[in-house]
């Protein structure tokens, strides 16, 4: 059976954002019912607490959604002590920040995405990555793979929250 081709782009798009709708909900699940305390909390040997991974995908999502709308640059960050120290705070629930701001600032950046993502001409234009460690050398990345990716590390992160919460009070996001 042959797809009609001047459907599969609104097809591929709402896959993708159904994707990652389900993904975004499941991490935000993790913290449904906890507060601010809690979401600080660093209930296992790792750094991570809860209020930090939504911090830290919402930055992410951002950034990369930057990436797609203008090039490396978007990516582009200092490797002074300044700049790595402000980095490292993405991953933290710093003192003034809330659990409610934190969600309310992932669902601004996710309404961002998704509206960038419905009104792209191509998923395949995209923009060489910017040089670091992590990026191999050269690499051009589609409007496409960066949305994957941004799937991709929602995912990983939620799994992660749901592995933080459980260790909070023994609540299950999936189980």
């Amino acid at each position: 059976m042959q797809a009609d081709a001047s459907k599969l782009p609104d097809q591929e798009r709402s896959d993708l954002l159904e994707t990652l709708a389900k993904h975004r909900y499941f991490l935000r699940l993790t913290v449904q019912g906890i507060n601010d305390a809690q979401a600080a909390e660093h209930p296992t040997v790792s750094e991570l607490c809860l209020g930090g991974l939504i911090k830290h995908v919402a930055a992410v999502e951002s950034g990369w959604v930057d990436f797609i709308l203008d090039g490396p640059q978007a990516l582009s960050q200092g490797t002074d002590e300044s700049s790595i120290s402000a980095w490292l705070t993405r991953f933290q629930m710093l003192p003034d920040d809330t659990l409610s701001g934190l969600l309310e600032t992932y669902e601004q950046v996710a309404a961002r995405t998704d509206a960038v993502v419905t009104q792209l001409v191509n998923l395949d234009d995209g923009h060489a990555l910017p040089e670091a460690p992590w990026f191999e050398k050269g690499a051009r990345w589609s409007a496409r793979r960066v949305i994957l990716h941004i799937i991709a590390e929602t995912s990983q992160h939620a799994g992660h929250a749901d592995i933080l919460r459980e260790s909070i009070d023994g609540a299950k996001s999936m189980g």
